[in-house]
């Protein structure tokens, strides 16, 4: 029995791999990962454009982010606030409160028709104003209601105060050291129509500046956007916007509470 090694002789196909198999390998590897990152973008840009438009659809029906561009409302909301517009707070019959700090399109009472636009940027930066990246348009502001439709407002009696349908309203939320208003003025609200004014009286302008102007500064409860309910942004003043109690003994011209 033959019991010497046997040198058996290794077949070629077992051969390692040559310089050119592997080179292809390479490339083969190459674009596969070329291929799952483009993918990867894709999906990403995908789910991009995805989750920005669910915002603005949620912003144009539910919840608005809304950029605080003046100091018209101080102390309460302040320069850079971003504040969280509930746009369903009037959407079912519920209109206007005295108090409430609205949003609202001043475009035939606080301001005129505005001049037409490029409608890319216009889009652009409609776009952005939504999210709250942007500062609102010039035709959108933000202050709180002081009259309803019927209302009589008055400043000032003789405490120096706003009397609304002959009760002092003691408005705490006013910008310290501000009186209720530097100019007087005697109103009946018009019917679907609001009397809004600024926290901060004089660095605010408001239904006052618009007197003598078609619609005498009241704005139409229709063009009213929604109600200011939380300060989102900066987080450190995060939280929901305080009510007023005001208002709380002031009734309608009918003598009803509300």
């Amino acid at each position: 029995m033959d019991t010497e090694p046997q040198h058996l002789e290794r077949d070629p196909s077992s051969a390692p791999a040559t310089g050119k198999e592997e080179g292809s390998r390479s490339v083969r590897m190459s674009g596969l990962l070329g291929h799952l990152r483009g993918l990867s973008w894709c999906r990403a840009a995908g789910l991009g454009v995805l989750v920005t438009a669910s915002l603005l659809l949620f912003s144009a029906f539910v919840v608005q982010p809304f950029l605080i561009p003046s100091g018209s409302m101080e102390p309460g909301l302040q320069v850079g606030d971003r504040v969280l517009v509930n746009k369903l707070a009037y959407r079912f019959g519920t209109e206007p409160r005295r108090g409430d700090v609205v949003v609202f399109d001043g475009t035939g009472s606080f301001v005129e028709e505005p001049a037409r636009e490029n409608p890319l940027t216009g889009f652009t930066h409609g776009a952005a104003a939504a999210l709250g990246l942007a500062e609102p348009a010039e035709t959108d502001f933000v202050k709180r209601v002081i009259g309803v439709g019927g209302d009589r407002v008055v400043c000032c009696d003789e405490e120096g105060k706003v009397e609304v349908n002959g009760r002092a309203v003691d408005e705490r939320y006013l910008y310290f050291g501000d009186a209720p208003s530097s100019a007087p003025f005697d109103i009946v609200v018009p019917s679907g129509t609001l009397w809004v004014m600024g926290d901060h009286r004089s660095n605010s302008r408001d239904s006052r500046d618009h007197l003598g102007r078609p619609g005498g500064g009241a704005v139409p409860v229709e063009k009213v956007i929604g109600r200011v309910d939380w300060i989102g942004w900066p987080l450190g003043r995060w939280t929901a916007l305080e009510g007023t109690d005001a208002f709380r003994h002031v009734t309608g011209p009918d003598g009803a509470h509300g």
